[in-house]
């Protein structure tokens, strides 16, 4: 694990535990229980076309702020409308300014399935977003080993959620692949030192399969970029700092789908 994950991992950890200990898993468990029924991400990102992912988050630890004018429930209704697919919410609080809190927020006004993006290693952050409603949880392969990969998928399953496993290179495909992922992300961005390579999707196309639903994830900066990746046979783009800038989002998503 990079210096760079690692922080935003430990982080992510020192946040659970705060959450723990004021909401403690009886709780959370009946919480979950009561939650409506969790909507079918691979489902959507399924699909015809290209679909995309709209992502929210007020700043980023590579690129600083990402607005002024964080309003979660109107960027969930500007995705909605702009044609995206499904809502991710960033949840980590100290590198992107985000909070679990969000997660309702965005389902409600949106009418998506949410995935709660996070630095995931606990059980506890599974149950947490089921509970506030999120329907799909992120998992990192470079931050799991192949075991853990694995129980934690199995965790989000048993709550009948789904999983976006991202990987950045062959080897964690296979990873993903052998831990039964059905939704697999190619992160174009290098989690050691933040760099972009945009290829990458394109050249471990054929290594997902057909059969699995892969998103390229980072890096997306227009239109351009979301054709050539169609081109390249994903299913879904997943893209954040593009829209979080943009005056009009909504807009923004018509131009990547058309």
């Amino acid at each position: 694990m990079s210096d760079i994950l690692a922080t935003l991992v430990s982080q992510a950890a020192e946040q659970t535990a705060r959450r723990l200990a004021a909401r403690p898993v009886p709780e959370l468990t009946a919480l979950a229980a009561a939650a409506p029924p969790p909507r079918d991400l691979a489902a959507a990102l399924r699909e015809p076309g290209l679909s995309v992912i709209a992502e929210m988050k007020p700043r980023s630890p590579s690129r600083g702020a990402l607005t002024d004018d964080y309003r979660p429930a109107e960027r969930a209704r500007a995705y909605r409308d702009g044609g995206a697919s499904a809502v991710s919410v960033l949840t980590h609080e100290d590198g992107f300014g985000g909070s679990p809190e969000h997660l309702p927020v965005a389902r409600a006004e949106s009418g998506l399935p949410v995935l709660r993006k996070d630095f995931i290693v606990d059980e506890y952050q599974i149950l947490e977003a089921r509970a506030l409603g999120a329907d799909a949880v992120l998992l990192i392969v470079a931050a799991l080993s192949a075991p853990r990969l694995v129980e934690l998928l199995g965790h989000a399953r048993n709550l009948d959620m789904e999983a976006l496993v991202e990987t950045h290179n062959a080897e964690e495909v296979d990873t993903a692949l052998a831990a039964g992922a059905t939704v697999i992300g190619v992160n174009h961005r290098d989690l050691r030192d933040f760099s972009i390579d945009r290829t990458l999707s394109a050249r471990l196309r054929s290594r997902v399969g057909p059969e699995r639903v892969m998103v390229a994830e980072s890096g997306v900066r227009d239109a351009r970029d979301a054709r050539e990746l169609a081109r390249a046979g994903v299913d879904a783009v997943l893209v954040g700092e593009l829209l979080m800038r943009a005056d009009d989002p909504g807009a923004t998503i018509k131009e990547l789908i058309a």
